[in-house]
């Protein structure tokens, strides 16, 4: 009942601001000060991040799966005699709700030996609103979050998008309705070989999630909530079905295919939106009052 009316609202709501988006001009996207974005890759070592490889504890960076070398932070299988569906995730030490996040990869190399089949070839992603590492169990598979699935080509003239959506333990509205499906392709087209591409996510809450490709948007859906399946081994307790999911975790993940990581960038969208507020941010989308700081006082002889 609760997503029904959940449903109609975004409904009205999307309605709305169809009207008004015709009816006044398109205001300048206000101004963002480089030093604003944090840098969640520091190009030197994994600082603030935790591996969580399934059937292995949290922590432990199983046959040096995830690793930094030449600036690159790279996730390799060359010390695995085979991967036997050891599914891993790298989780950044902060939750966020409302943010951009911009990830710039590529595909290297070949399969691990023991690979789930031909559909994890060139086949990875970053996980966002996941659940807090510390509340998965020792085997389960795959964080219950929502998956920006990245896809390579295969070089043989197929059509193969990448940024897809995928949900795992989770679901979401498209064209305001729940999709029946696992997984949702982009509108992108297809990068073969091993060249750079860049990801950007527009998370707002458990509102709208925007996925862009080198610029361009190439996919949009809502309403984030607990649901679903394809996901294993979990505590059922950390799947509320039918909760919107407002925020959690970010990770990048270990699917039996090589890939390297050049930037791991997010700019927070939410903090103090009082313009006389020393730290306010025009560019914030959500409140957050607690946050803010003002300048005190001079203090009188």
């Amino acid at each position: 009942m609760r997503t029904a009316k959940l449903l109609a609202m975004a409904c009205v709501l999307l309605g709305a601001s169809s009207v008004l988006a015709q009816s006044k001009p398109k205001p300048a996207a206000p101004t963002v000060p480089a030093g604003d974005w944090i840098e969640l890759f520091n190009g030197r070592d994994l600082s603030g991040w935790t591996p969580k490889i399934s059937k292995h504890e949290l922590g432990e960076n199983f046959a040096d799966t995830f690793r930094v070398q030449n600036g690159l932070l790279q996730v390799r299988y060359d010390k695995y005699r085979s991967f036997d569906d050891q599914f891993g995730h790298l989780f950044y030490k902060t939750p966020y709700s409302y943010y951009r996040l911009v990830v710039e990869y590529r595909f290297v190399g070949e399969q691990a030996k023991g690979h789930p089949g031909a559909w994890a070839f060139r086949n990875s992603g970053a996980m966002l609103h996941s659940q807090d590492p510390k509340t998965m169990t020792r085997d389960q598979d795959f964080p219950i979050s929502i998956e920006g699935q990245f896809l390579g080509g295969k070089s043989d003239g197929t059509a193969r998008s990448t940024m897809n959506v995928c949900t795992p333990g989770t679901e979401i509205v498209v064209n305001g309705s729940l999709y029946p499906e696992h997984c949702l392709d982009s509108a992108s087209r297809t990068f073969d070989g091993d060249q750079w591409v860049r990801a950007e996510f527009l998370v707002l809450g458990s509102g709208q999630i925007t996925h862009f490709v080198n610029g361009e948007k190439v996919l949009e859906y809502a309403l984030p909530q607990f649901g679903g399946g394809v996901v294993h081994n979990h505590n059922p307790a950390a799947q509320p079905t039918g909760k919107l999911i407002e925020g959690g975790y970010i990770s990048l993940q270990s699917e039996s295919h090589p890939i390297d990581f050049r930037k791991v960038s997010l700019l927070n969208l939410a903090g103090c939106m009082e313009p006389k507020a020393g730290n306010y941010r025009a560019y914030y989308v959500k409140s957050e009052p607690a946050t803010c700081q003002y300048a005190r006082p001079a203090s009188t002889p």
